[in-house]
């Protein structure tokens, strides 16, 4: 019984020889697959983005099975991928594309006129003449290349990234010749590949020109569900003219064209609402399986090694096949791959992993920065930032300096510091100083250099930390010499429960649920922090400690600050739980008196296994049959009192509190073995990015926008962050679009006015919610896709990033309008800080600062206001260390004193203007070389600037050298190395662990060249050596002291 398609090649075979022109019965996934079958040269237009992207990814599924060429996929403009379709359009045969009517009606090239650059090694190119061609096609000028649309220009090494490559191509040229072609990585910067030729395409779109159904007028047009379209889009027939067109849709439509006799999986007992248990699922299938040939198209291989081990466990079998299932007979048959919806015909079903699972994947396996790998390159300093030295403190960043001291050139940091005195700081000295961060908008005070304030300060807060730390640690104390309860070791059922997620797991979300579950599985009650920003899959991992807990017959209490949280986490809790025995209830406001006093009644009674609610579960007339976890989202949120409560309710039960705000990793570090923290970083794909915009405030931009979402059926924010005319901005709105259902939200209405405000924007009652900046977090509403920001200029980087978090939820394209007034009417600093938020969509400097910034309140929400005000006075780096430093002190660790060693050659040793042209880069350069910590992270350094900046010169490699010197001697604990005139004088710490054996054996293997000093030292006599003669004598020297650093 094999996969016959024998019903899709007729229906084909009837469009091409023009019998009918439209086709119906075409449930789930078959439009895509009769679309598949068809002959090329097809435009196939829908009504949305979300509707064109569903049926491109199961086209995709179904031309990789039937060895066809994949579709090419047409988005709007202003998408990320749009020109990378675009460029598929003009440059691939394939025939087949899919757009919605929104992307088909942007302006595109003629055919002709499609600017296109290719280069080769073979053939070579001019340089000057590829940059030009460049900026004509768009592309813009950067240092350094991180987002698609730029180049960056390094003497005879050229950076591209086009927007329809994955990576970005490095190009070296030697004169008209092209030595080398590559592509690199934008997070490391370094080659992963060696091509031969590579295309570039253009990185802007025309002005002007054919739409889509113009350009390829001689295809054949094909609607999916026309009456969808022409609902949407009044003026469709006017924009086709006479143009013949071929009808797709799910509608039986009976005595309407060519019916393909597919049908709806619905009815069979498969679906997720059909049945109650995993075990009901399997038992249908094998049921069915007798009559139909099945195939379970599963999205990952973890999704189906868990359907495969649910089966062995029901003791059913199913096989598993590649991409070659249409030559399968054996039934049930999973495959792998992505497909939205599921359907019958004849003996065949088709399940996609939404039938069996429920919901649509959210992870995909693609290449994903670390929000902590992002947030590293922002370290680097710019003229004008604060900076602080460890020992002269917070001072001003003037730039880098040039000097020439005895012969020889130096670079040097200059700090102003008060009063106008500067300090110059040699550049391999970098690690004294870091970059001065506070929360935004936190504008630090300038110490006096040599004065007493900055010791006084740093003295203060060490104090402070030193007592927080001593805290900390007797709380943790007191915790692990506390009973608690040991839960068991998971089960077939736990495994079983982890099989129904929708979802594959992050490595982050499975490193998450493995720590909580090991914590909650000791004889000690846990204490755990969970990390991750809303929609990174926090919810889950809570919920597999919730089944834990419930398993064992405990009770699990979810805490939320808002009663729209708790109705969200309830809905998601009831779907996830369905196939399993556990009762679930929540408590809030909105439940009615009797509705809380039963449910009050259940939790106190057992009859209640998971409960969530709001600050009411802290209520004294609230009793638990037998609490097992407690869960506290954003537990900063909460008042004194209601903190004070908690504390109660956690002495002996596991504690899991969740936050939506980044914790730094160096206090995740500083506090390992005091605090469990678990982080999940891993952001979730985002198919449709938020589309972002500047603008000024004019009633058309906000009508259109607000009309394009309420004419989608979706909801809208429009933020003012000014109370006192708020109301006068809801009743503009009101004239503006009179379709919408306005709501106004801010922070001075009671609480109950409030909530009811939010519960009503919740449950789509209202479409426009007017509020303040109080939306900036806690808000989960799928349906909310266009966000309006007005006066965007008066909010922080971090504000902004979170305001614009709140929409971009769903499978929906969503948009985010950030409205100024006239750019003469904003201020030089607010107008730099427009051009990050342009970046927030991208992994830009914008992203990345708002990311920093974000740290720091995680930072302070979880150590508290008094800590928060010492980072302040300090800066976080500087904070950071001082916490770990007093950790790891209490805890009696031993730590080797840190020694600086200080090496004098009297050589030019540097990063060159003429080698580094870019005064950010070379500084971000000379940090790297100075914070190496061993030998071989500076020879992947060299070949790190071999591969971005060509062969580094004599004074640039020199520099590396002496670092790798340098970290030999600090090894050693030598604390200085000078040449006095060809002498080398080497001077030991009292803490060396050089022995004086070493020393003799030194001075016998060279004799007459090695004297020791009376200072605790030796001198060696390498008078008229050139340079790479001393470097190797000195290498040599170290090594037979001891130092075990690989050359």
């Amino acid at each position: 019984m094999p996969f016959d398609l024998a019903i899709f090649k007729e229906a084909a075979k009837a469009l091409e020889e023009e019998k009918s022109d439209t086709f119906t019965s075409l449930y789930g996934s078959s439009a895509s697959l009769l679309f598949s079958v068809l002959s090329p040269a097809c435009l196939l237009l829908c009504t949305s983005e979300e509707t064109a992207m569903e049926l491109y990814s199961d086209t995709m599924f179904w031309s990789k099975l039937l060895e066809v060429d994949p579709p090419v996929l047409i988005q709007p403009e202003g998408s990320p991928e749009r020109l990378k379709g675009i460029t598929g359009l003009y440059t691939s045969h394939r025939g087949k594309i899919i757009a919605s009517v929104e992307a088909a009606r942007s302006s595109l090239w003629q055919s002709k006129d499609f600017p296109l650059l290719g280069m080769s090694k073979a053939e070579g190119a001019d340089r000057d003449e590829v940059i030009r061609e460049l900026y004509g096609m768009g592309y813009i000028s950067v240092p350094v290349v991180s987002t698609p649309g730029e180049i960056s220009i390094r003497g005879g090494i050229l950076d591209i990234f086009s927007p329809d490559s994955e990576y970005p191509v490095r190009v070296e040229f030697f004169g008209d010749e092209i030595e080398s072609l590559r592509f690199f990585d934008v997070d490391t910067q370094l080659s992963v590949k060696e091509i031969e030729e590579v295309w570039i395409c253009p990185a802007m779109e025309p002005e002007e020109g054919p739409d889509l159904i113009a350009l390829l007028h001689d295809r054949r047009l094909i609607l999916y569900e026309p009456d969808d379209i022409r609902r949407h889009y009044p003026g469709l027939d006017e924009l086709l003219g006479d143009r013949k067109t071929v009808s797709f849709t799910a509608l039986p439509l009976e005595g309407e064209g060519h019916n393909c006799r597919v049908s709806s999986i619905g009815g069979l007992g498969l679906l997720r609402d059909e049945r109650k248990t995993v075990e009901d699922f399997i038992s249908q299938v094998n049921l069915l399986r007798k009559t139909y040939f099945i195939v379970m198209v599963c999205s990952s291989e973890g999704q189906a090694k868990r359907l495969k081990d649910l089966f062995a466990e029901q003791n059913s079998d199913v096989a598993l096949s590649g991409n070659h299932i249409l030559n399968e007979t054996y039934s049930p048959l999973m495959t792998i791959g992505e497909l939205n919806a599921g359907f019958a015909y004849q003996d065949v079903i088709v399940l996609a992993g939404t039938d069996i699972f429920g919901r649509r994947p959210a992870f995909k396996s693609i290449k994903k920065s670390k929000v902590s790998a992002l947030i590293s390159s922002i370290e680097d300093f710019k003229e004008g930032d604060y900076l602080v030295h460890v020992e002269h403190g917070i001072g001003k960043f003037l730039g880098i300096r040039k000097e020439r001291i005895g012969g020889y050139e130096d670079d040097f940091i200059t700090i102003e510091y008060l009063g106008g005195d500067k300090l110059f700081v040699p550049l391999e000295r970098i690690n004294c100083i870091q970059k001065f961060h506070a929360p935004e908008n936190v504008h630090p005070k300038v110490d006096r250099m040599g004065g007493k304030t900055w010791e006084k300060t740093r003295q203060k807060v060490q104090k402070k930390i030193k007592d927080m730390a001593e805290n900390l640690l007797k709380i943790y104390a007191g915790r692990t010499a506390a009973e608690g309860i040991a839960f068991s070791e998971d089960t077939e059922l736990h495994r079983e429960f982890d099989g129904f997620f929708a979802y594959e797991e992050t490595p982050d979300q499975l490193t998450s649920i493995n720590e909580i579950k090991r914590d909650m599985e000791q004889p000690v009650p846990m204490d755990r922090l969970l990390c991750g920003d809303v929609g990174y899959g926090k919810t889950e991992v809570v919920m597999r400690a919730c089944f834990k807990a419930a398993y064992d017959s405990k009770q699990a209490a979810v805490l939320v600050p808002t009663t729209i949280l708790a109705e969200q986490h309830y809905e998601t809790f009831t779907s996830r739980f369905s196939a399993f025995p556990i009762k679930i209830d929540f408590l809030s406001r909105f439940k009615s008196r009797e509705e809380q006093k039963q449910t009050l009644k259940s939790l106190a009674e057992g009859g209640v296994d998971i409960i969530i609610g709001t600050h009411k579960l802290l209520g004294k007339e609230v009793r638990f049959f037998d609490l097992g976890l407690l869960v506290i989202d954003e537990e900063h949120k909460f008042g004194v009192a209601h903190k004070e409560k908690m504390k109660s309710l956690k002495s002996n039960v596991d504690v899991l509190t969740l936050s939506a705000t980044p914790i730094p990793r160096t206090l995740h570090m500083a506090l390992s073995g005091i605090r469990g923290m678990s982080t999940i970083e891993t952001p979730p794909e985002d198919r449709l990015a938020v589309k972002s915009m500047v603008a000024r405030f004019t009633p058309t931009i906000i009508k259109e926008a607000l009309q394009h979402e309420l004419d989608r059926g979706g909801q809208a924010f429009f933020v003012h962050n000014r109370i006192h005319d708020i109301y006068e901005t809801a009743n503009f709105l009101r004239v503006l679009v009179p379709g919408a259902k306005i709501g106004v939200a801010h922070g001075q209405m009671n609480e109950k006015e409030l909530e009811a405000v939010m519960h009503k924007f919740f449950h789509k009652e209202t479409n426009v919610l007017v509020s303040t900046a109080i939306i900036g977090s806690g808000l989960d509403i799928p349906s909310a896709n266009t966000i309006i920001i007005n006066r965007a200029d008066r909010f922080g980087l971090a504000d902004l990033y979170q305001l614009r978090g709140r929409v971009g939820r769903s499978n929906v394209r969503a948009y985010a309008y950030f409205l100024i007034p006239g750019e003469d009417m904003i201020t030089e600093q607010a107008r730099k800080k427009l051009q990050a938020i342009q970046e927030l969509g991208y992994l830009g400097a914008g992203f990345r600062l708002a990311l920093k910034d974000l740290e720091i309140r995680g930072a302070g929400n979880l150590l508290g206001a008094e800590q928060s005000g010492h980072i302040e006075a300090v800066g976080f780096d500087m904070y950071m260390e001082m916490l770990e430093s007093a950790v790891s002190e209490l805890k009696g660790e031993k730590t080797t004193p840190a020694i600086e060693s200080i090496l004098d050659f009297k050589v030019t040793a540097i990063v060159s203007e003429k080698y580094i042209e870019d005064p950010e880069t070379r500084l971000s350069i000379y940090r790297k070389i100075a914070s190496a910590k061993d030998v071989k992270s500076l020879k992947r350094l060299l070949d790190e600037l071999k591969d971005r900046f060509g062969p580094p010169p004599e004074e640039t490699e020199r520099l590396i050298q002496i670092m790798e010197l340098k970290v030999m001697a600090m090894k050693l604990l030598i604390t200085k190395i000078e040449n006095i005139s060809g002498k080398i004088k080497m001077l030991f710490a009292p803490e060396t662990a050089v022995v004086p054996q070493q020393l003799f054996d030194l001075h016998t293997t060279r004799k007459g060249r090695i004297k020791f000093l009376p200072e605790g030292g030796i001198e060696l006599n390498l008078t008229g050596k050139p340079w790479d003669k001393i470097f190797s004598e000195l290498t040599g020297v170290m090594k037979e002291l001891g130092c075990d650093e690989e050359i």
